[in-house]
């Protein structure tokens, strides 16, 4: 595939490390910061030579972003995270101009075994009331967006199967919690990829599921297995990363 890199900070350069070792071409790096990529733009000569377009940019840009991609029908996988308030906008655009869009908070299929593990844990409890559950995550200090999307995820997963668990409160609390409430907790510092992790507490025990990135080698090469998916299917629509893993990893998971 003739792949175009949008985004070009740490996740730009291991997807790039990613596509060459799978013998694919790198049409261009993207990144709005002068020198750091090969250009500072989108621009319709780079959209016309490639087959995809893989993007950890920023989340202020994934709008205008996919207005370009869906406008020339160009296969898109988008691992920025916090652009949920442009989410319906950009299915919209990518619905009317029947392109296609593979869009997730986490593209690691280990993170997908952890949601996996994570819902069936808490489907497990519905009964239990003496079970709690709750969320926490660490991430670098560099991080933007907080709680991370993957925490988010896991937390939809949960109020999904466990119905006494109403909304999600990822703010300080200075007050009880109350029993529908679904507490995430996120700290920032240091320089660690990325750790997911889910608490079931009663008062005899306790039980701990968790997910650690060691490197973001794992979300790199999940992206690049999305892109080649959407390329090789020929799929169209706006589709979350749990439909790429759906279809492709159903027997794994």
């Amino acid at each position: 595939m003739n792949v175009l890199i949008v985004g070009y900070g740490r996740m730009g350069h291991e997807v790039e490390t990613f596509l060459r070792s799978r013998n694919h071409h790198v049409v261009a790096r993207v990144d709005p910061t002068p020198g750091v990529g090969d250009a500072t733009e989108v621009s319709s000569e780079l959209l016309r030579s490639s087959q995809a377009v893989i993007e950890f940019s920023l989340p202020e840009a994934v709008l205008g972003h996919a207005r370009q991609y869906a406008g020339v029908g160009l296969p898109a996988v988008v691992g920025t995270t916090g652009w949920e308030s442009d989410r319906a906008e950009v299915r919209n655009l990518v619905e009317g101009y029947q392109s296609s869009l593979v869009w997730g908070s986490n593209f690691s299929v280990g993170a997908h075994l952890f949601f996996a593990l994570v819902e069936k844990a808490a489907s497990m409890i519905a009964d239990l009331p003496d079970y709690d559950i709750m969320v926490t995550e660490w991430h670098h200090k560099l991080k933007k967006d907080s709680p991370s999307g993957t925490a988010l995820t896991t937390a939809e997963r949960i109020l999904k199967v466990l119905p006494r668990k109403k909304e999600i409160n990822s703010e300080r609390l200075d007050r009880a919690i109350r029993d529908d409430e679904l507490h995430v907790a996120s700290v920032r510092g240091g320089a660690i990829p990325g750790i997911h992790s889910v608490l079931l507490d009663s008062a005899a025990d306790s039980l701990e599921i968790r997910h650690t990135a060691r490197s973001r080698s794992g979300f790199a090469l999940g992206a690049v297995l999305a892109a080649e998916w959407l390329v090789s299917s020929g799929r169209k629509g706006f589709l979350s990363v749990e439909d790429f893993v759906a279809d492709t990893f159903a027997s794994k998971l």
